[in-house]
């Protein structure tokens, strides 16, 4: 009876999570339309949240990542409990509200590995985790995939500005560049990096779902989600976008006013692509961090640009500290849920408290979440200069 129930509380807290998480992470696939202008608000998060539904059931191999290759289980490894995976839970959420009231650049993906691997640690033991599959399947391309996509969206710009560049053909002079075009194909693109977002984060807490029945010995080791857990992870992120993730790409739309039709087509297909193959390969990648080097990238492929690298290097940091933060909630909990039942009542009263809490601070002070500002510094790192003013534009000017 005890176990179904930890089963059953593990399982309500990990969908809550992915419900945050469709408005924590999801609201990126849209930013760059909504800044241009290719889609409105309220249309681009249904869109988002219908095609983070089908995405969720195209792929598992995260969601194996997670269950069967963070922790060791089964008969060669460790046992691991509900209560350590509910620790892990409550360390990710919790990390992910306070990111997100104070306005913090944060992966929630990340969160939600540091709170699991310090759940982990504190309760079982450092042999309780598998750090090959963490340093090749989340170290590393945490690394790696913001460069890479910020290289792929650089050289996408460039060739997008390049292939459309129009001039007179017996002046030689620059003619009214027409691009409008991408504007259109941005609806694609966008669309493309929703599909993406639900193969890859939805896939996470199916994981854990997965991982907490393999631990209360319903599912055997190694095994894949089952459908119903697809399915509920899948409605549980789809409803978290359309219910929040308006009001974020609203913000974040208002912070990326420099972005132009053809760098933000440019930065959802190296995005979109990213996101895809690192799914294929069961990646666990996060994709705000994705998203944020595309940015970039298509702003330095603009001519006429440069890098604040203090603001590239903050984002960088929020960056760091999230998977050690999310850690040391996590083994906090696991310590005090492994005290007994007390200790796990207190655990789980607390924390609804401080998520309570931090949502109805967050409506009266209205605060801006955290993957808009991801995503908006991404954007103010890279200044745009001014052109100047030819000597005829400033004669024209006085003779007004």
């Amino acid at each position: 009876m005890e176990i179904t129930f930890m089963v059953a509380l593990v399982i309500a807290l990990a969908l809550f999570f992915d419900f945050t998480n469709g408005f924590h992470d999801t609201a990126n696939a849209m930013a760059t339309p909504i800044a241009t202008g290719a889609i409105k608000p309220k249309t681009a998060v249904a869109l988002a949240a219908v095609l983070n539904l089908v995405g969720a059931f195209l792929s598992t191999e995260v969601a194996k990542t997670i269950s069967g290759g963070l922790i060791r289980e089964g008969a060669d490894g460790i046992h691991i409990t509900p209560d350590i995976i509910f620790a892990g839970l409550m360390g990710a959420v919790l990390w992910n509200m306070i990111t997100w009231l104070k306005g913090l650049p944060s992966s929630s993906s990340h969160a939600l590995f540091g709170g699991l691997i310090g759940a982990a640690v504190a309760g079982i033991g450092l042999h309780s985790i598998n750090f090959e599959t963490v340093l090749l399947k989340v170290i590393l391309p945490a690394l790696f995939a913001p460069l890479i996509a910020g290289a792929v969206a650089y050289i996408c710009t460039r060739l997008a500005y390049a292939l459309t560049s129009r001039h007179d053909p017996e002046t030689g002079d620059k003619l009214t560049q027409k691009r409008g075009g991408f504007r259109t194909g941005q609806i694609f693109t966008s669309s493309l990096v929703a599909l993406a977002h639900g193969t890859n984060d939805a896939q996470k807490t199916m994981g854990i779902i997965t991982l907490v029945l393999i631990a209360a010995g319903t599912q055997t080791p190694g095994s894949g989600p089952q459908f119903w857990v697809i399915a509920a992870c899948a409605f549980a992120i789809a409803i978290g976008t359309y219910a929040g993730g308006w009001r974020i790409i609203r913000t974040m739309g208002s912070g990326l006013t420099e972005v132009k039709p053809a760098q933000g087509f440019s930065a959802e297909t190296s995005t979109a692509t990213a996101i895809l193959a690192s799914s294929h390969l069961g990646f666990a990648l996060s994709t705000t961090q994705v998203a944020s080097g595309s940015v970039i990238g298509s702003g330095l492929g603009r001519k006429g640009t440069s890098v604040r690298w203090g603001t590239a290097g903050k984002i960088a940091l929020g960056w760091l500290f999230t998977l050690p933060a999310s850690a040391i909630v996590g083994g906090l909990t696991a310590l005090l849920v492994n005290t007994g039942v007390v200790g796990l009542v207190i655990a789980a009263v607390v924390g609804t408290a401080a998520i309570l809490f931090m949502f109805v601070v967050s409506r009266r002070e209205h605060v801006g979440h955290h993957n808009a500002v991801e995503v908006d510094e991404a954007g103010h790192a890279v200044v745009f200069r001014k052109k100047k003013k030819s000597k005829s534009n400033k004669n024209k000017g006085a003779q007004r």
